[in-house]
């Protein structure tokens, strides 16, 4: 096993940093993809169900948001850490942050469901469910928060296996289970009519699939940092570590369901086909916003491991790559859905005009900030590996904390129903505006080393 770490160690400092990239991002856009399959196949199949059964299904998307926050706080800051150390080839302290991360993240999902299904009714009313709404998310929510801590462990180990260069091996994981979940939607609902429950259902079966999958991937230990109960160290040093390469993402993510929670209940304010139509825009740009995740994350690992080897040329060269071929993409994804707006949204709930209006021009809003979201995604990943814990969580606050937030209150009483729509791709296009000064910084460092 030596001797495959050291061989890994050689890969990542010494191989072309654009074929590492591409290397490494392929299967992570493949699971960023897969994670976003989860919530557009659930919209998808319940869209057939009412706009009701949409809008309980769009407003539960926070929930998740919290779960996928959690996961990515424990797998990216125990992840960080991991590659580092493997690049200084400390391997003790790799598989103590691995065990102590997986441990701990299961154990505080089983809090969470347990929590939330003692109060699940204030719990959907919190996250925006109207009255014609709530009985849809109640049921919805029970098994998804029944399956919470095999999602945010799943989450964890995909981002512990990709920070240590297997990303195809979390691949296979993510896929079964998105694959999975598809059929179970279809099976559970058309066939057992379970509705929106069964949604909710083939949810959490799929995804206890993917967490044991990935579970066994790393506990066989082939090439791997093995998860062994005796590695296990609660220590202060330990969960420090955690915070510092962690709370960036938890930020993030944690902000993106608060903003959310706070969109659900503006829209709803103008009924159930707003809070639809908005919760399938938001399922319809997490596609997009996936690919550049997966690019950003295929670039962590390379980062990381030229980072802690001092070959600063080689992270800086990474970066551009990552920021060059993710703005391209962007642009061109932006482009065709600006034209496509109307039958992408019709895909979903067909049957409603009201939604395919609102959610049409929300997208064609959103697609004229989407190419910003290269430069603020890598900035991010960038700032995040190489320990610049400060600014990466500035910067993760930024858009719903700084932005978003405070412009759903501003706009939305200004200009009712078109605020809304208009509230995230300006908060976008300020968020750009904040990370060009953060992102210079940090590569002029680099470069004085």
């Amino acid at each position: 096993m030596k001797q495959q770490k050291n061989e890994k160690f050689i890969l990542m400092t010494t191989a072309s940093v654009e074929g590492l990239v591409m290397k490494m991002a392929a299967p992570t856009i493949t699971i960023m993809l897969v994670s976003a399959m989860y919530n557009m196949a659930d919209t998808y199949f319940v869209g057939s169900l009412g706009t009701s059964q949409t809008a309980a299904v769009g407003i539960s998307f926070s929930l998740m948001a919290v779960i996928q926050a959690i996961g990515f706080f424990f797998g990216q800051g125990a992840g960080n850490y991991t590659s580092r150390a493997l690049g200084e080839k400390n391997m003790q302290g790799a598989g103590r942050m691995a065990a102590t991360g997986f441990f701990t993240a299961f154990g505080l999902g089983c809090v969470l469901s347990i929590t939330g299904n003692l109060f699940l009714t204030p719990l959907a009313r919190l996250l925006g469910a109207t009255d014609t709404m709530a009985p849809y998310a109640r049921a919805y929510l029970r098994f998804i928060l029944l399956g919470a801590p095999f999602m945010i462990s799943s989450f964890m180990l995909n981002n512990l296996l990709r920070f240590q260069g297997n990303a195809s091996l979390s691949m296979i994981g993510m896929v079964t289970g998105a694959l999975l979940n598809v059929g179970l939607d279809a099976l559970f609902i058309f066939v057992f009519h379970l509705g929106v429950m069964g949604a909710s259902l083939a949810t959490m079966i799929s995804q206890i699939a993917s967490c044991s999958i990935l579970f066994v991937i790393c506990c066989a230990g082939k090439d791997t940092v093995r998860i062994l109960p005796l590695n296990f160290s609660p220590t202060p040093s330990v969960y420090a570590e955690i915070v510092k390469g962690g709370l960036p993402s938890l930020l993030r993510q944690a902000l993106i369901s608060v903003a959310a929670i706070f969109l659900n209940h503006a829209a709803g304010g103008f009924g159930d086909h707003t809070v639809a139509a908005i919760s399938i825009v938001n399922r319809v740009t997490l596609i997009s916003a996936s690919v550049v995740l997966g690019v950003g994350q295929g670039f962590q690992p390379v980062c990381g491991f030229n980072y802690g080897a001092k070959r600063f040329d080689r992270v800086k060269k990474a970066f551009w790559f990552s920021v060059r071929s993710t703005a391209v993409l962007l642009a061109a994804v932006a482009a065709a859905a600006f034209i496509f707006a109307p039958q992408i949204i019709a895909w979903f709930r067909k049957d409603d005009a009201d939604v395919i209006a609102i959610g049409a021009l929300a997208l064609r809003f959103q697609c004229f900030a989407l190419p910003f979201g290269s430069w603020i995604v890598l900035n991010n990943m960038l700032l995040q590996t190489t320990g610049n814990a400060l600014s990466a969580s500035v910067l993760a606050f930024a858009r719903q904390g700084l932005f978003l937030i405070p412009l759903i209150f501003i706009l939305t009483p200004l200009l009712g129903v078109r605020g809304i729509q208009l509230a995230t791709p300006i908060a976008d296009i300020c968020t750009f505006i904040l990370a060009i000064p953060l992102g210079v910084k940090a590569l002029r460092e680099m470069g004085r080393r």
